[in-house]
């Protein structure tokens, strides 16, 4: 069997990976411990993100005219890759956290959500909370001034029960 035909179902697993991804983010893992990528690994896979090492070689052709060609300039040295088709700084958010207990992981660029981004602009993404917590934070403020008017509401209702019971008791002698 050729080479060619070994690489094909790589390259084309790469490719529809990457397909539908909102954000791709591509990291040099040299130096991580095997306790070390197996926690990676585990903490990526539970917030849904698949990570992968793969050779620049096949990334570089599974990359071959789709958005993430541009990340072709982050190919050098040892790579693996972390694809999220769900959240757009989930990649970006699970690593950058993680390389603060493993300084060997470093970020080389990524895309998210069409934008290509220097492990810089990665690092700025990972501080940007999940879809979820942005709703969250939505939600609560969308509640708080009604919360506050019914809090507010409940006290004058308390207060106007008090007052009328005392001007009812006076009359009532």
């Amino acid at each position: 069997m050729a080479k060619v035909e070994l690489k094909k179902p790589i390259v084309e697993e790469i490719a529809e990976a990457i397909k539908d991804a909102q954000s791709v983010v591509i990291v040099d893992h040299r130096g991580l411990t095997v306790e070390q990528d197996t926690a990676l690994r585990k903490q990526l896979r539970e917030a849904g993100i698949t990570y992968k090492v793969y050779k620049n070689t096949m990334m570089h052709l599974a990359f071959k005219d789709t958005a993430c060609e541009a990340l072709d300039q982050y190919l050098e040295g040892p790579s693996a890759i972390a694809i999220s088709k769900t959240d757009a700084t989930a990649p970006a958010r699970e690593i950058v956290k993680f390389a603060k207990t493993a300084p060997k992981l470093e970020v080389k660029g990524g895309i998210v959500e069409g934008t290509v981004y220097d492990a810089k602009g990665i690092a700025d993404i990972a501080t940007v909370p999940s879809r979820e917590e942005l709703l969250s934070k939505l939600l609560g403020s969308l509640q708080s001034p009604i919360t506050n008017l019914a809090r507010v509401l409940n006290q004058i209702a308390e207060k106007g029960g008090e007052g009328a019971a005392e001007a009812e008791a006076p009359a009532a002698e």
